[in-house]
This record gives C-alpha cells, sequence and structure tokens, in this order.
C-alpha cells in the first residue's frame, strides 16, 4: 500500500487506466471477430463493421494503448479481407 498522498493518486489514477484500457481492448477484439464472421458468411454488414471498428482502434491510438503501426496494419488486414469477399 502507498504510503504518500501522491502515490495513492497515482495507484487511483493506474487501476483507473487499466480498467479502461482493458475494456477498450476486449471491445475490439469483439469488433474485429464480428468483421471476420461477417465475412466467412458473406454478410454486406461486414463493411459496416469494419468502419465501427477503425473508428475504435483510431480511437485507442490516440489515446496510446495501441501503437499506430499496430492499428494501421490491423485495419489493412481487416478491409483486405472485406474487399476480397466483395470480388
Amino acid at each position: 500500500m502507498p504510503n504518500l498522498k501522491s502515490a495513492k493518486k497515482a495507484l487511483r489514477q493506474s487501476i483507473k487506466r487499466a480498467e479502461k484500457n482493458l475494456k477498450s481492448k476486449v471491445e475490439v477484439k469483439g469488433l474485429i471477430k464480428q468483421v471476420k464472421k461477417a465475412v466467412e458468411a458473406g454478410d454486406n454488414k461486414a463493411e459496416e463493421l469494419l468502419k465501427q471498428t477503425g473508428k475504435k482502434l483510431d480511437k485507442i491510438a490516440k489515446t496510446g494503448y495501441f501503437k499506430k503501426n499496430k492499428v494501421s496494419r490491423l485495419k489493412s488486414r481487416l478491409a483486405k479481407r472485406v474487399n476480397k469477399m466483395k470480388k
């Protein structure tokens, strides 16, 4: 347990950030799975899910949880799958 006031605050902040990061991570993983399932099923809503996933990934990159290159890579790979499905 922290003794100093600033250490207590830092602990509260880190707990809050960890919860937020975990929530975002779980949300993105779920969206990515939904896109992949929609592509496999040949569903037209894959494009809409791709847009939602892209927005969420960009938001996460802005906060610094994922690096921007990782986000770009994920978005690119998902877009490739969706475009392949359309053909």
